[in-house]
């Protein structure tokens, strides 16, 4: 399973999504991540809107296996439904 965690710097909930990636790998032997600086690679929000399918106002724009899942909120819980996440 490999997720890519599209956000910037400064952004509390791209921290927070790292952090919960960061985790799964460690706690997961098929969970990998990558993790892209939008500002830093020149990633526009009109390219995550046309690979989501949907409008994505705010990052981090997350997706699992290039699965959209949204936003940090929404990969928890995937990860809470899907993953063996418990807090």
């Amino acid at each position: 399973m490999f997720t890519v965690i599209f956000g910037r710097e400064g952004c509390p909930y791209c921290v927070r999504a790292k952090d919960l990636a960061e985790r799964l790998k460690n706690e997961r032997d098929d969970f990998n991540y990558r993790y892209v600086d939008i500002i830093a690679e020149g990633v526009s929000k009109a390219d995550l809107e046309k690979s989501a399918g949907k409008p994505c106002p705010t990052v981090p724009q997350i997706f699992v296996d290039q699965d959209h899942i949204g936003g940090f909120t929404d990969f928890e819980a995937y990860a809470k439904a899907n993953l063996g996440l418990y807090q």
